[in-house]
């Protein structure tokens, strides 16, 4: 009988089913990211978690470099994908400035680990948060976007989905990549917000959004940034979370 199984009762082993044994998923995130990762082309995941993204783009034939800073997430992920040669597995954090920097953990739900506070505080109080806990602290090494880019070239493509920290992330980027993606929560717009300025600083981009996990464009047509601001404050709380897509205009 088909799921049969009990699913398994480990936070790690949750994050396998849901992110690798789910064929629909999987189709349609591929489906997605093929329209803006070329083949031969090179992928930065910036929180890569189990590297369901590093194994998407590896199927559509580009190179990844993929950041994951907590400890054992990074284990399993290098056993997935660490005898992968067009992948490189760093166990970092990505920000502003090469450094260190503390990790807070969520032991039961290792998906929302986070080195922002005010990510924290937000969902400390907001519906669909509660009881979520972080228990741990570890120190991680901190690279930034331009470093990456220096050692490993342009990339075509870069996914960042770090818990609130995507905007600082983006401020260690000082030239236009040709397409990325960063995670909204309804908790914390602003970090939106702040991310979507920061492109624009950098060059003309049009933007389009992904929701919950869909893994497909919400809008027929993409915007210009303006655009994107007023879409995600229209979002209802409801929607939790989603993806921005961004392409140079």
């Amino acid at each position: 009988m088909r799921n049969s199984r009990r699913r398994p009762a480990t936070p790690l082993g949750r994050s396998l089913d849901i992110y690798y044994r789910d064929a629909d998923r999987t189709r349609r995130m591929d489906a997605l990211l093929a329209q803006v990762v070329p083949r031969g082309g090179l992928v930065f995941d910036i929180g890569a978690h189990l590297g369901d993204r590093t194994a998407s783009c590896l199927r559509l034939g580009a190179s990844v470099v993929a950041l994951e800073p907590q400890p054992r997430v990074f284990r399993a992920l290098r056993l997935l994908h660490g005898r992968t040669r067009e992948a490189v597995l760093l166990p970092w954090a990505a920000g502003a400035a090469e450094g260190e920097i503390t990790l807070h953990l969520n032991t039961r739900n290792p998906t929302v680990a986070t080195v922002a506070p005010a990510f924290i505080a937000a969902a400390s109080d907001a519906d669909g948060w509660r009881g979520e806990q972080w228990d741990a602290r570890v120190a991680v090494p901190v690279t930034t976007l331009d470093a990456l880019i220096a050692r490993y070239g342009l990339p075509d493509f870069v996914k960042i989905d770090v818990e609130g920290h995507e905007a600082t992330v983006l401020a260690g980027l000082g030239r236009p990549v040709a397409a990325l993606s960063f995670e909204v929560t309804t908790i914390q717009r602003g970090v939106a917000h702040d991310c979507i300025d920061r492109l624009r600083a950098l060059a003309p981009y049009r933007f389009n959004l992904s929701l919950g996990e869909s893994h497909a464009l919400s809008d027929e047509d993409w915007t210009d940034a303006d655009g994107m601001h007023r879409r995600l404050d229209a979002l209802p709380h409801g929607a939790n979370s989603g993806d921005v897509y961004a392409q140079l205009a």
